[in-house]
């Protein structure tokens, strides 16, 4: 199995950043994570790494709920940009939300890969890694 070497975390929760760091060292199932605290940071760090392929993450966890851009403007910016970024990335939304207008929203989003309801469970982030290896071989 090859885990991904990069995932980018958004969020501005830091006891849930703490513990999805503290997940991926002890499954030791990636080596690297970027961590934003809003989804204008980390678009504006995918513009510039976007020729970049070992600095684009494969996977991105993304929140709904920050200051400066949401989940939600960080979603629209980045299907304008996802034909410059030189691989492709998974998306899931992880959010408290449990608005069934959130889930239908994140339905329109064909890049979004599945909405997982915080907490997330480190056998969930496992079974992600898996998927996303298995995919990749």
């Amino acid at each position: 199995m090859t885990a991904p070497n990069n995932i980018m975390l958004i969020d501005d929760d830091e006891i849930f950043t703490f513990i999805i760091k503290k997940i991926i060292d002890e499954t030791k199932l990636s080596g690297q994570i970027n961590i934003f605290n809003n989804g204008q940071a980390a678009i504006d760090f995918l513009k510039e790494a976007a020729e970049k392929t070992s600095l684009l993450p494969e996977i991105i966890f993304l929140d709904l709920s920050m200051p400066v851009l949401d989940g939600w403007g960080f979603l629209d910016e980045y299907i304008h940009l996802k034909s410059k970024f030189a691989k492709k990335m998974t998306l899931y939304i992880i959010s408290t939300s449990v608005s069934p207008m959130d889930f239908e929203k994140a339905k329109n989003y064909s890049d979004v890969t599945d909405f997982i309801v915080k907490p997330m469970a480190k056998e969930r982030f496992i079974e992600i890694i898996k998927e996303l290896s298995k995919a990749e071989s």
